[in-house]
């Protein structure tokens, strides 16, 4: 169960910025951080320091929006709507190697819990596995239709992984979630969030919505999808956050058991989502113009605390102690500090 003073954090640094952030990865019991950007670079930055200076790492990795950013042994890893994987060494910051991966957009980069695998997902509505340290090709997940239900170009936005690396989850844009078997690339469930998805008929003929954020239980046996709810007007984010819940492990559909909307002080979209390291909340982070902080209680599955961030948030890390969180996104990089 969440406590008052478990989830009792207040912003301690900003860092202002002129681009967005999209994505980042941190280094294990720091603050350093690697930062993806729209502007196509990879920056490098302490936030733990009291005066962190972000610094771009050397080479032409992208040429777009820098959307995924994960880290392995030696390298960092990120990829982009440039459609293209880059391999950066972790002590130089020097790249590496650069290569296509996706014939569209590119919107998430994960690296399995031992390391060893890459999942890159895009547009083109597939996911690839890579060898961390090589860049080969493993395998293709299809699962994911190319276009929604009004016939109109889908989008395949999230990954992850789960805790013991032996499943894999991917969503897409008309909330259709698939759960693979990490060994055999086999199908192994499907979830459906159709209440992330909203199609205006009338005015625009647009959708906009769609799964933005995955996450396993710690133990494997729930997965969370974090997106948005039905949307009035889609020229903006005016709906509230929504999260649903979903049992995994029995059948070929896992069974949603728990919806959540947030307030109408927190809307948009939910971009990200970590456990506590002692399971005690899960925490979620996104946003519309603004940005939030939503901590959720796993067992009753209801929101305990919220609070306020100084941008929308497209990416965070909780620290291995829990009682900092590092975050990035519109014009900002930003520190918590949890308060005794």
């Amino acid at each position: 169960m969440a406590d008052d003073k478990s989830t009792n954090f207040k912003v301690k640094k900003d860092v202002g910025r002129s681009d967005i952030c999209f994505s980042m990865a941190r280094e294990p019991d720091t603050g350093k951080c690697y930062v993806g950007s729209s502007d196509g670079g990879v920056y490098h930055v302490d936030l733990a320091s009291d005066k962190p200076e972000p610094k771009r790492c050397e080479g032409d990795g992208h040429s777009s929006y820098v959307t995924g950013t994960a880290l392995t042994a030696k390298h960092i890893v990120t990829g982009a709507w440039d459609r293209h994987l880059a391999w950066w060494d972790r002590e130089s910051g020097k790249l590496i190697r650069r290569q296509k991966a996706h014939d569209k957009w590119l919107r998430g980069v994960e690296v399995s819990p031992d390391g060893k695998l890459i999942a890159s997902v895009a547009d083109d509505m597939v996911c690839r596995l890579w060898n961390a340290e090589t860049g080969k090709l493993v395998r293709e997940l299809r699962g994911h239709k190319a276009q929604t239900p009004q016939n109109y170009p889908s989008m395949l936005f999230c990954a992850v992984f789960s805790p013991d690396g032996s499943q894999l989850a991917t969503a897409d844009k008309p909330g259709h979630i698939v759960i693979w078997d990490v060994k055999s690339g086999k199908q192994l469930q499907t979830c459906e969030s159709p209440g992330m998805y909203t199609w205006d008929p009338k005015q625009r003929r647009h959708s906009i919505g769609g799964i933005r954020s995955l996450r396993f239980s710690p133990d494997g046996k729930v997965l969370t999808a974090g997106g948005i709810g039905k949307i009035g007007n889609i020229d903006h984010l005016g709906a509230k956050s929504r999260l649903e819940f979903f049992e995994l492990g029995k059948g070929e559909k896992g069974k949603s058991i728990k919806v959540i909307e947030a307030g109408d002080k927190f809307k948009g979209l939910v971009e990200h989502m970590e456990y506590h390291p002692e399971k005690k909340w899960l925490l979620a982070g996104g946003g519309d113009h603004g940005g939030w902080l939503l901590f959720i209680d796993p067992e009753a599955m209801k929101i305990v605390r919220s609070e306020k961030a100084p941008m929308h948030i497209h990416e965070f890390s909780l620290n291995e102690k829990a009682d900092r969180i590092f975050a990035v996104g519109h014009n900002k990089l930003t520190r918590w500090e949890l308060e005794a």
